[in-house]
């Protein structure tokens, strides 16, 4: 099990792909966050950089013998497999954080899960043969080339997204599981669109590139060459940068909670979402989400211009890129948001010293 363990390519030793790294980070200390979609030719690092991503993380506490890796300490979502002892205790184990993935070709049974309809009559929720869903709970689901997943799977996803629980019926039998994981997939935009329903859920969405920087590129041989020649010693080289990683993680997921977000900076969020033309109003909450996150990660104890300006490049910058929307483009949205609001807000004092 170590030697497995050492074939994992530390994350911190990745070069370059700032903005997957960041997104990946962000979804670890906000799963709520909804995913990463990740776009871009195959050979980028996308698959290395989620197992590695995996690995950095702390293991899970988990309910001892449950098959959907139920959180010992939220009693709410146990499931019916959580079974206290005979002291009346739940029994608590870990579990290596995983990466589970999705093959394209899979069943909705796979998928989902089947029920032993006979031995659901007698025994109820042991008769339920977990699926991936059950696999994923907790963990990282990863589906790779998401955007040729057969449309009944999509459904399957969009549920259990929305509503972080999975659902299996067989024969007038419904049984009920919990499904939160963190979904990250990668796709290749040349091979073809991902269906707008399941790409409106995802939280932020990133395109890749190969690297053209000859430094960078020849830096990326080095390091893969050194890890397969030995990865033991490759890996205690980045322990370091490895430790003060997940020390941010940790760290952000506690400020989270006290993180605030102004009046003010949320009309800026939903003016900036106007002025882009954005439907629903699901991109306003994911940047507020990814603003809070970046703001526990930053260290700020309240969401600032430039947490909004980050958030919207990593919610917004892919949806948008037949448009054009950089960076410059970002602050200058952000910067017409803000006069907007400030004049909106003079007006109404304006109002309010007149009624005086």
């Amino acid at each position: 099990m170590r030697l497995l363990k050492n074939l994992i390519f530390p994350f911190s030793a990745i070069v370059g792909q700032e903005k997957v790294k960041k997104a990946l980070v962000l979804n670890a200390i906000n799963p709520s966050i909804g995913g990463v979609l990740i776009k871009g030719d195959k050979g980028t690092g996308k698959t290395t950089a989620v197992r590695a991503l995996a690995d950095l993380l702390p293991p899970l506490k988990v309910v001892k013998g449950c098959p959907f890796n139920c959180d010992p300490d939220d009693p709410t979502s146990f499931c019916d497999s959580c079974k206290k002892d005979e002291s009346g205790e739940i029994q608590v184990e870990e579990k290596k954080m995983r990466v589970v993935e999705l093959p394209l070709g899979a069943t909705e049974d796979r998928v989902v899960g089947s029920i032993n309809i006979e031995k659901a009559l007698k025994e109820g929720m042991k008769a339920l043969e977990p699926g991936i869903l059950a696999d994923a709970n907790r963990n990282i689901l990863y589906v790779d080339e998401i955007n040729l997943l057969d449309d009944n799977l999509v459904d399957v996803l969009l549920d259990a997204a929305a509503y972080g629980i999975n659902t299996v019926e067989r024969e007038g039998i419904s049984m009920v599981h919990p499904s939160n994981f963190i979904l990250v997939g990668t796709m290749n935009p040349a091979e073809g669109e991902l269906r707008p329903q399941l790409s409106d859920r995802i939280g932020l969405q990133i395109s890749v590139q190969s690297i053209l920087d000859i430094d960078d590129r020849v830096k990326i041989m080095q390091r893969r060459e050194a890890f397969e020649k030995d990865p033991n010693t490759f890996r205690e080289e980045f322990q370091k940068y490895q430790d003060q990683i997940l020390e941010n993680i940790i760290e952000a997921r506690k400020l989270l909670k006290e993180v605030e977000v102004s009046q003010d900076m949320m009309k800026v969020i939903a003016q900036l979402c106007v002025d882009m033309g954005v439907d629903g109003h699901r991109a306003d909450i994911a940047i507020l989400k990814t603003s809070k996150t970046l703001a526990a990660y930053y260290k700020h104890q309240e969401v600032e211009y430039i947490d909004v300006e980050e958030a919207t490049a990593l919610v917004l910058g892919e949806r948008f890129h037949k448009k054009s929307l950089d960076e410059d483009k970002i602050k200058k949205q952000i910067k017409n948001a803000v006069n907007e609001i400030s004049d909106e807000n003079k007006g109404d004092d304006k109002k309010k010293h007149q009624s005086k």
